[in-house]
């Protein structure tokens, strides 16, 4: 869940230069934020890429490498060396990829693991990678990173024990590593000699816990765990017993999540609930905290000062003070699929988002967010600026269409029961007095809308599958609906019939009218971009849009010169209209483009997708 600034990349037909990412991470992942040592970039995974951003200045670099979304990134305590894990399907080998950090290059591609990736840690010392498989695999492994092989495994718990979940090197001997996970804490000795690693079981007494997360402590005397019971253990390194737990009365609610030693000694804990709070003392007593929304994934500190970084798995990055213990949100983003992306008439600086229970304003030159509308558990389809941009009306699956003020975000108006199977798109009229919609039954029903009133003016019927979009000719005379039936229907909307209806073996996702409206293209699942004609719904010619995955949003230039289209090839495409040749490619997103839009003035292209990422793309120039 990003905002993204990626630029062409080059290769091929010229790249696409991303602009920036505008902002999102997988904060479903633990431990995900992590601050480099150099404390002045921050990473994080997004999809299938690693994010490396600069804290100033906000540039953005990419790693791209996995073949599947990331479960794990750490970086190395000299901060030369950055490792990252992934998910894969059942039975496959996951990829562990070790990175240069400098050079931001591949160094080595690691294959042992099956399923997924769930743990990584680098030794003290940058000689050995551990990694950790997950529920499927179950085994640990000790890789050298200077020859880029395993130098052993083994089963990471014991055959009576639960799964380990979570994995840490010791902070000054690099033969040392500790697992934990449910009703499991085993501390680890590596002989490089043998090639063998030996474990330690350490005990807990009485206590059963499902460990969550685990912080070593400088001088390696000791270690924590986070549980999913609210409290935290603290265990000796030296004889593997615990030695104090807490708190014993309130504990965390919805467990402890994330943990973070500080240089005094106090240990900031991170909770299910969304609390971040600073313990002093064996009795962990909760000295100060702060509520964050969504539960805390990641805790990170700035080199040795006194600013920490806390993800969320709300998809937020909050910046906090040790000393005042307050929190500064610096980063927000959808955390599910966007779905649609607009733009006001006329304006590049500002666009609209929308995502399940949000639609979002940003900034586009400041890559922030201006302005959340939320409406709780129910996602938003579409939406569209009236040409006023006087208000943002928006396609919910609850069947609802809401308008909303683009200020303050405020409900204009609300039409209830505008389709029976939720409404899938939406477009407004020029002259602002007509609303269209499609609906999930196929129905494309016109709405009058006065300044205090909606009424439905008329329902066409010809669709038999959801309405995917609909655009609109200038003169408000005619529009244009694709559906996922296989058709796209030209109509004209003053006498409420259908003027041609184009049928083709896909199922349409998007349809865009030529500016000069004497031509329209459409993509789908057929992988086709297809040239058809307004006056008879000829087709034109067919040009292959894509090599796998369907196209699921286009755009075209105000000149019509060039249009760009997006989908389940991750790829965003910049083509000449008339040669109907590719001429840019950007490589950047981890998930199906959903939808993508050129700004007014053609200054760069707005993408996004289904893994909750929206990324900015530099508009090549083409002179």
């Amino acid at each position: 869940c990003t905002i993204a600034d990626p630029g062409w990349d080059a290769g091929g037909p010229l790249g696409l230069a991303q602009d920036s990412s505008l902002l999102s991470l997988s904060g479903h992942i633990p431990c995900g934020l992590i601050c480099h040592p150099d404390k002045e970039h921050v990473l994080y995974p997004l999809g299938c890429t690693v994010v490396i951003q600069e804290l100033d200045s906000k540039k953005q670099t990419f790693l791209h490498g996995h073949t599947n979304n990331v479960s794990c990134v750490v970086v190395s305590r000299n901060g030369a060396y950055v490792a990252s894990g992934q998910v894969t399907f059942l039975g496959f080998k996951a990829d562990i990829i070790l990175w240069d950090f400098q050079r931001k290059e591949l160094l080595a591609r690691l294959s042992l693991h099956k399923g997924k990736v769930q743990g990584l840690a680098f030794s003290p010392n940058s000689r050995y990678l551990v990694s950790l498989g997950g529920l499927d695999d179950g085994s640990v492994v000790v890789w050298s990173i200077e020859k880029c092989e395993a130098i052993c495994g083994s089963p990471a718990s014991a055959r009576r024990a639960g799964n380990a979940t979570v994995l840490l090197c010791s902070s000054s001997r690099d033969e040392i590593f500790v697992t934990a996970g449910n009703g499991t804490i085993r501390a680890w000795e590596l002989d490089v000699a043998n090639r063998k690693i030996y474990p330690t079981e350490c005990q807990t007494g009485q206590l059963k816990r499902v460990i969550t997360c685990i912080k070593m402590a400088d001088d390696d005397n000791y270690f924590y765990v986070g549980t999913s019971s609210g409290d935290v253990l603290r265990v000796t390194t030296r004889n593997k017993l615990m030695t104090n737990y807490g708190p014993q009365k309130e504990k965390f609610s919805l467990g402890v999540t994330a943990l973070l030693l500080l240089k005094t000694g106090d240990l900031v804990v991170g909770t299910g609930g969304g609390i971040v709070a600073l313990c002093k003392g064996s009795n962990y007593k909760v000295m100060k905290k702060i509520q964050v929304e969504g539960a805390v994934t990641s805790l990170t500190c700035r080199g040795e000062g006194p600013q920490l970084f806390a993800g969320t798995d709300a998809c937020q990055i909050y910046s906090i003070d040790c000393a005042a213990f307050k929190e500064e949100l610096l980063a927000a983003c959808h955390n599910e699929a966007v779905h649609d992306v607009v733009f006001p008439l006329g304006t590049s600086d500002l666009f609209a988002t929308c995502s399940k229970n949000d639609i979002r304003v940003w900034h586009a030159p400041e890559k922030r967010e201006l302005l959340r509308i939320v409406v709780p558990n129910v996602t938003c389809c579409a939406i569209d600026f009236m040409r006023d941009n006087k208000s943002i009306i928006s396609a919910w699956d609850d069947g609802r269409i809401r308008a909303f003020l683009p200020e303050t975000g405020r409900l204009q108006y609300q039409i209830e029961h505008a389709h029976s199977l939720g409404v899938t798109a939406i477009a407004a009229t020029s002259d602002g007095k007509r609303i269209i919609s499609g609906g999930g039954e196929g129905q494309v029903r016109l709405w009058e809308i006065g300044e205090r009133t909606h009424k439905l003016e008329e329902i066409l019927k010809v669709h038999v599958s959801a309405v995917s979009c609909i655009k609109i000719k200038k003169n408000d005379l005619e529009c244009v609906t694709a559906s996922l039936d296989g058709t796209c229907i030209i109509w004209d909307i003053v006498r409420f019939v259908s003027k041609q209806l184009i049928l083709a073996n896909s199922l349409f996702k998007c349809v865009c009218y030529h500016p000069e409206e004497y031509q329209i293209i459409t993509g789908g699942t057929d992988r086709q971009i297809g040239y058809w004609e307004v006056f008879d719904g000829s087709a034109i010619r067919e040009v292959e849009g894509s090599a796998s995955g369907s196209i699921n949003g286009m755009d075209i230039t105000s000149d019509g010169a060039y249009f760009v289209t997006g989908g389940d090839d991750h790829l965003v495409k910049l083509w000449d209209y008339k040669e109907g040749a590719m001429t840019h490619v950007g490589e950047g997103h981890s998930g199906n483009i959903t939808r993508l839009k050129i700004c007014p003035g053609n200054k760069y292209i707005v993408s996004v997708s289904a893994d909750g990422a929206i990324l900015l793309w530099r508009y090549p120039d083409l002179h």
